[in-house]
């Protein structure tokens, strides 16, 4: 009989023991802020970010309901009058990123990595982020046309856009949340999505440039040449998109 209490209690203490360790969105548990993660959104304020080239966050990106929400215009990558992508306010290197996102009906954007921030000015043109910037592809992939546009599938929520297709394509209809895990190191480079590893590949190796060379991206040189450091960022496609739990412990 005390061997049957004992082991009861033991898997009480278990239970307990799990059921604390759960944390609401936007939070960090007890074990996450030893493992030295920190809150890139707390559900409140975006005071982590700003918009591309500017010092402010473009009125379209509102905090509601818990989750940072990218008005849609309608107008594709044209996007809002006062949208466009927003980026962290540090830059990172090795990293271990996660967040949750979800889509609305025929929605698009994107989650860009070691990002550079090129501005123009009145004499010289600046460049978009996605001309240097790796992306995790956000996607409906069940109505948005570039779910069928690329290559095997290259275009489908959780590849490398254009460039490697995420395997096994496991996303979530629009409406419900896809948790991510984007991890940089040294030159690794690893999507997870919704708990499974669906890209793996290797920035700066020859195997990198060829694939480059052999894409859209082969007329530009700093996507080609990815920095070693930069700043993570939020797509403006011009569609309804909500993040959410966005951590980062740099490794």
């Amino acid at each position: 009989m005390k061997n049957v209490l004992f082991v009861m209690m033991m898997i009480a203490a278990v239970v307990f023991s799990s059921c604390a360790e759960q944390v609401g969105p936007n939070q960090l548990s007890k074990k996450e802020k030893e493992e030295g993660y920190q809150l890139l959104f707390d559900g409140e304020s975006m005071e982590h970010f700003r918009g591309y080239c500017r010092e402010d966050v473009p009125s379209a990106w509102v905090v509601e309901e818990g989750a940072i929400h990218i008005k849609g215009s309608g107008k594709g990558e044209a996007g809002a009058s006062d949208g466009g992508d927003i980026i962290t306010k540090n830059k990172y290197r090795n990293f271990e990123l996660t967040l949750e996102w979800k889509v609305s009906e025929g929605g698009n954007s994107g989650i860009f990595y070691l990002a550079q921030e090129v501005c123009g000015n009145d004499s010289v043109p600046g460049d978009p982020i996605y001309k240097s910037s790796p992306e995790m592809q956000i996607l409906d992939n069940e109505r948005h046309p570039d779910a069928k546009l690329g290559k095997d599938g290259n275009r489908q929520a959780g590849s490398l856009y254009d460039l490697i297709p995420a395997t096994p394509q496991n996303s979530k209809p629009a409406g419900e949340w896809n948790k991510v895990v984007i991890t940089v190191y040294k030159g690794t480079v690893i999507h997870n999505q919704n708990g499974e590893n669906v890209v793996e590949y290797h920035l700066w190796t020859d195997d990198w440039k060829a694939m480059c060379a052999n894409s859209k991206f082969a007329e530009w040189p700093n996507f080609i040449n990815t920095a070693e450091e930069g700043y993570i960022g939020l797509q403006d496609h011009g569609d309804d998109v909500w993040f959410r739990n966005i951590k980062i412990k740099e490794l």
